[in-house]
């Protein structure tokens, strides 16, 4: 899936335009200028075509915030990440200073990049658009994100720019494993171990694996795609840009897989980046295996291991049924664990249910438990079938949806879980009315 950033000085609006193209409000909106302090991400689709869009700080040189030196990153590191640059100006200031220091940025990146003039909001502003050819950036394209006026030309400029994913498709009938996490927690070694040669440079250094790698492996009966991605650090940049290219690189591989090994260091336990990356896999839809390497670098006790588990999975709640994996993948232990399970979630995952077996199975559970009533109104199921979707979905047909609570929903999901195989796959949960 391709990606869009969106950069440009302090309160032209860019929040407002992201909020518009993905459709709700994420990001902080405010008159005060610099209110997006760190990046949004969210999705978004046109004509037919989805893509990922970035909502990142106001860039600013020579500004007394103590933020902006932080957001200048970030910026940069957007446009790195992106297959297309929207650049922000305000028609209402006209050129800035400011303005020409990101356009000079942009210029250099041989990133595509179109000017979005926002504030546009009547027919007269049209004529002060002209005004932005000065940036050297190509036609400008005149538009008021408040209202959503010229969002549409905007994001068919956008298509026109975008690389065709055309030329990139692969056989869809075989699954696409991406090896996510934090920096130097072992991906690439683990990648290595599994091809059995030293295909990607692994060094102690975090950060080392700069792109999203593909490679074919069939072996052992198994045949797959595996992505091995990184976040990258230098020694220049802090740890919010770090969190940053580890969220972008996990979002690429995500977004492309169909079963994610997310691998924790288990020197470090479970930290907040983690649980981010295992957020992003659960929103998208994606399997899950988790991966907890180094294990042979950790004093243990009688219950070390259990206790380490029934952490992770207290961090991940509610959705606990995950295979969980010790591993060393320096001394090869359990990495074939880990490959068997990623290999089982797939097939989970892809899994179709027969409607009369859910029937059969699923309706004397909820015949007696049947939903609450809600304002003295009974909800009553009669009816359930799974639909075609990439990842385990289910239609249940009751007579009042809209009664039906999110615990019960759980509920549901939980039965699902008990009678069928869905370990390590997300379930999603739709009352419909019948």
């Amino acid at each position: 899936m391709s990606i869009v950033a969106i950069v440009g000085r302090p309160n032209v609006g860019k929040s407002t335009l992201f909020n518009r193209l993905i459709g709700k409000r994420q990001a902080i909106v405010d008159q005060t200028s610099g209110v997006t302090r760190d990046r949004h991400y969210g999705k978004t689709d046109w004509n037919g075509r989805d893509f990922s869009i970035i909502d990142t700080g106001g860039y600013a040189e020579s500004s007394d915030d103590v933020f902006e030196e932080q957001i200048r990153r970030q910026v940069l590191l957007a446009i790195e990440e992106a297959d297309a640059v929207i650049f922000v100006v305000d028609v209402e200031t006209g050129i800035t200073d400011h303005d020409q220091q990101v356009a000079k940025i942009l210029r250099k990146s041989d990133k595509p990049v179109i000017v979005a003039v926002n504030k546009v909001d009547h027919g007269g502003k049209i004529f002060d658009t002209y005004e932005f050819h000065g940036l050297g950036l190509g036609n400008p394209v005149p538009i008021a994100a408040i209202s959503g006026s010229g969002t549409g030309d905007l994001l068919d400029r956008v298509l026109e720019v975008l690389p065709d994913v055309s030329d990139q498709e692969e056989e869809h009938d075989i699954p696409h494993i991406a090896i996510v996490g934090r920096p130097n927690v072992g991906k690439s070694s683990l990648t290595n171990a599994f091809l059995g040669e030293e295909r990607h440079i692994v060094t102690t250094i975090a950060g080392t694996t700069r792109d999203a790698i593909k490679t074919r492996y069939n072996k052992y009966g198994y045949d797959f795609f595996l992505i091995d991605t990184a976040g990258l650090r230098k020694k220049t940049k802090t740890k919010e840009d770090l969190e940053f290219y580890s969220s972008m690189r996990a979002i690429r591989a995500i977004e492309y897989s169909d079963v994610c090994i997310l691998m924790l260091d288990a020197t470090q336990g479970v930290s907040a980046q983690d649980m981010s990356i295992f957020q992003l896999i659960i929103r998208n839809g994606k399997g899950c295996v988790i991966a907890v390497n180094k294990w042979d670098l950790v004093e243990k006790e009688t219950n070390t291991l259990k206790e380490y588990e029934k952490n992770i999975r207290a961090r991940i709640a509610p959705f606990t049924d995950v295979p969980v994996i010790f591993t060393s993948v320096v001394k090869k232990q359990r990495i074939m664990q880990v490959l068997e399970a990623a290999a089982k979630v797939f097939a989970n995952r892809t899994q179709r249910i027969p409607t009369s077996r859910l029937n059969e199975t699923l309706l004397p559970e909820i015949e007696a438990f049947p939903p609450p009533a809600v304002k003295g109104k009974y909800v009553k199921i009669k009816y359930v079938t799974q639909l075609p979707t990439p990842c385990p979905s289910f239609a249940f047909f009751c007579n009042l949806p809209q009664y039906v609570r999110e615990d019960y929903k759980r509920f549901l999901e939980n039965k699902l879980r008990m009678h069928f195989d869905l370990n390590g796959t997300p379930v999603q949960i739709f009352m419909r009315q019948k």
